[in-house]
């Protein structure tokens, strides 16, 4: 019974893999499939052998009593173990939104703009340092596509194609989220609670190998961002239609470090990342003079922020209300998927970075190996086969939840309203990011296997030595 089971699972995984990739509704999504393993999780125990069940003891159930006990586990306590998650998400969308408010964001912008002069080149590659920057405090569809309709029409206006300028910035982006609280603290509640293991802080993860992912993600969407511009023609085409011509008022000069605050503050001094986001928040409307107002109308103000920051991420917070049941569910369906795929997985950290760098690809499309599509699964089986550390898993899915998702995939929300913005085809987008997604991956991958896997780090003591 055991081995239809796990070949009934096998096959609603990849039938969820079809579903993301089809562009379906995520939350939904997993909302089916979690109700569907756990139907066949729970019904597999009334006819599975007796030497299966003796091996795995999550699913020996007291009776009724621990039918329920199970069930309100996924049902329940597992979206509610998600709290500090959506709270970060939460203020750190209000976060974006005062950046955007004040004009320090669009300052920043400007500012890097005007050092680049009419130098292409010079411009990009400080745009891409700068959104970088900016995007490892900010999260979020508004605020992308609050600081896209700054970054790309200068872009364009400097002669450089509407594709390259869409995949420069776009890979910029996606380089900023690696250190960023609010992602890392999202990705990493699919792995464990803080409570599990307290010591894996942004600050310890960014310094053993978030720093390096950011800047391998930058420097390589940067050297190709100049390669595909110096295999093209130049074009003005939007010179016209740039807004560079209206004058804004500029922030001052010294609330333009206020966007790394929040991070600084978690990495140096494992300050709470609310804390940082209050600060830096609040301090740049009082510096920028948006709190001139009485107090009601302050107040007002922070309210319409925050109420436009959350709207910024609904629909990221009904898939994360779903997601932590599936998480549940995957550890009761997880012992027969052992079955099925025990003997062949790979349980060696070489392989297993070489065989997620190969099929990186299948981190498009909301695809089996990204978090955020239904890599949720992989994880799932991953974790309960082989015996891998959790800062080695969380970069393992992290490559293509990041690199290839967010800063290639056309799924991305973002990259959907780039595409339409700048009028540029999906295939001429795909062409220029998938690259970049792979050689990106495969030196992370690389970085990886050194920096956090146990092999990598006995290799490499043993190289110094």
């Amino acid at each position: 019974m055991e081995y239809i089971i796990g070949i009934i699972l096998l096959l609603t995984f990849f039938g969820l893999a079809w579903y993301c990739i089809s562009g379906n509704n995520l939350m939904i999504g997993f909302l089916i499939i979690t109700i569907i393993w756990t139907i066949l999780s729970f019904g597999g125990t009334l006819g599975a052998s007796a030497d299966f069940l003796a091996q795995n003891e999550a699913l020996k159930f007291d009776g009724l009593k621990g039918v329920m006990s199970a069930l309100n586990k996924i049902f329940q306590s597992a979206p509610e173990g998600w709290g500090t998650t959506l709270v970060n998400v939460c203020w750190g969308a209000w976060f974006g939104r005062v950046l955007m408010e004040t004009g320090i964001a669009s300052t920043l912008i400007r500012k890097t703009v005007e050092l680049g002069g009419d130098r292409p080149m010079v411009t990009i590659t400080l745009l891409n340092i700068v959104t970088a920057i900016i995007f490892t405090a900010m999260t979020g569809a508004g605020p992308v596509i609050a600081i896209g309709v700054i970054v790309l029409p200068i872009l364009m206006s400097l002669g450089v194609p509407k594709a390259i300028a869409m995949f420069s910035f776009m890979g910029s982006v996606a380089a900023g989220i690696f250190i960023n609280p609010v992602n890392f603290a999202q990705y990493r509640a699919f792995f464990i609670t803080p409570e599990q293991m307290p010591e894996f802080t942004l600050g310890w993860y960014a310094t053993k190998w978030g720093y390096v992912a950011l800047i391998i993600l930058l420097v390589t969407t940067t050297i190709l961002s100049g390669v595909y511009l110096a295999k093209s023609k130049t074009s003005h085409a939007w010179a016209a239609t740039t807004n560079r011509g209206a004058q804004q008022k500029n922030a001052p000069f010294y609330t333009l470090i206020l966007p790394i605050v929040p991070v600084v503050l978690k990495i140096w001094l494992d300050f709470s990342v609310i804390g940082g986001f209050v600060i830096a928040g609040f301090a740049a409307l009082f510096l920028c003079g948006k709190m001139k107002g009485s107090f009601k109308e302050n107040c007002q103000l922070v309210n319409k922020l925050y109420y436009d920051g959350v709207v910024d991420t609904a629909p990221l917070v009904g898939f994360l209300l779903t997601l932590p049941m599936f998480n549940q569910v995957a550890s009761y369906a997880a012992p027969y998927f052992k079955v099925i795929l025990g003997g062949v997985f790979p349980k060696n950290e070489l392989v297993l970075c070489i065989v997620f760098a190969i099929l990186l690809c299948m981190g498009l499309f909301r695809g089996p190996m990204t978090l955020v599509g239904c890599g949720a699964a992989t994880l799932g089986v991953v974790m309960h086969i082989g015996d891998f550390s959790v800062p080695f898993l969380y970069a393992l899915f992290a490559i293509p939840t990041i690199t290839v998702n967010i800063g290639s995939c056309i799924t991305q929300s973002w990259v959907a309203w780039g595409l339409a913005y700048t009028k540029v085809e999906s295939k001429d987008f795909l062409k220029l990011s998938i690259p970049n997604a792979y050689f990106a991956g495969i030196l992370q991958y690389v970085a990886t296997f050194i920096l956090l896997g146990s092999l990598g780090t006995t290799w490499l003591m043993s190289a110094v030595k």
